[in-house]
């Protein structure tokens, strides 16, 4: 057995990879010699479990964001790591102003209420009252492919547009303190884990919005919890800190959107995700530079 994948992959191009056994379990219950390739969907990759793999030479993850698998470990071992980036970035920027649209018009709580037969007055007395996108002001947390893909959407919208980065735009506080939505879009990193903390919360006036389809560990989630909780603002969270389990005191709130990570959940852009992922690997087969290497 050369490849070993956790889960099966939509679209043609998976069947053009050879012999790919299909794990029943992972991590695996015993060692597997002889599995040089390793396709990973939503898989921790460390180094116990590298531990089970001992003729592993690749790490071909599934997806942009690679933070279940320990790049040094795998480093330490000879063992190359590829993720697909650049496919998805439509697609994740496309949710995130779904979320914005769905927290700044009420979108989830209009739609219980038609179904729960609670409309009982006219459109011009309403008992839901959303928020303009135009003129209000979207505060971006990175500033990378998503990120861009994103402000064109939200300046089409007509929304102000504003943003953070490590190596410019907005100082976070300040961004913080001055939007009506924020939007998350960095790696989940030793530097980005906990950054939107219960003190950076605070700053963000009442009525704003926090979207999230980056990482739920970026945000110190049982703060985010107690502000939602509070009602003083609204949230639209694709990811959590300890996925699948989303924190209990979020399922009844009004004033969250939850999906279940669903960024890349498209048709299209899964099945780009499955070529650029197949294109790692048959160039790994083949001895050639691998296209999508991650190098940190």
């Amino acid at each position: 057995m050369k490849i070993a994948a956790t889960q099966e992959l939509p679209g043609p191009a998976w069947g053009e990879l050879p012999d790919v056994a299909l794990l029943q379990t992972w991590p695996p219950t015993e060692p597997l010699p002889g599995v040089e390739v390793l396709v990973a969907v939503v898989a921790r990759v460390g180094a116990e479990e590298l531990g089970l793999l001992p003729d592993l030479r690749l790490v071909a993850n599934y997806g942009v964001g690679y933070d279940s698998v320990d790049v040094a470990a795998c480093r330490k071992r000879g063992i190359a790591v590829t993720n697909t980036p650049g496919v998805l970035d439509a697609a994740v920027a496309d949710l995130t102003l779904a979320l914005v649209l769905a927290c700044r018009r009420q979108l989830v709580a209009a739609d219980r209420f038609v179904r729960e037969a609670r409309w009982r007055r006219g459109w011009a007395r309403p008992e839901l009252l959303g928020r303009d996108l135009a003129g209000s002001t979207l505060g971006l947390v990175g500033m990378g492919r998503i990120g861009s893909e994103v402000a064109r959407r939200a300046e089409a919208f007509g929304m102000r547009v504003i943003h953070h980065r490590r190596s410019g735009g907005v100082p976070l506080d300040e961004l913080l303190a001055a939007v009506d939505v924020v939007s998350l879009h960095v790696p989940l990193t030793a530097e980005t884990h906990g950054l939107v903390s219960r003190e950076r919360l605070a700053l963000l006036r009442e009525g704003a919005t926090l979207v999230n389809t980056a990482r739920g560990a970026i945000v110190d989630e049982d703060a985010l919890v107690d502000e939602l909780v509070s009602g003083r603002i609204s949230a639209g969270l694709d990811v959590f800190a300890d996925e699948p389990y989303v924190p209990e005191r979020l399922l009844g709130l009004p004033n969250v959107v939850l999906t279940p990570h669903v960024g890349s959940a498209t048709v299209e852009t899964r099945a780009a995700m499955t070529r650029a992922l197949v294109d790692n690997v048959l160039a790994f087969l083949r001895g050639e530079p691998l296209p999508n290497e991650v190098s940190a």
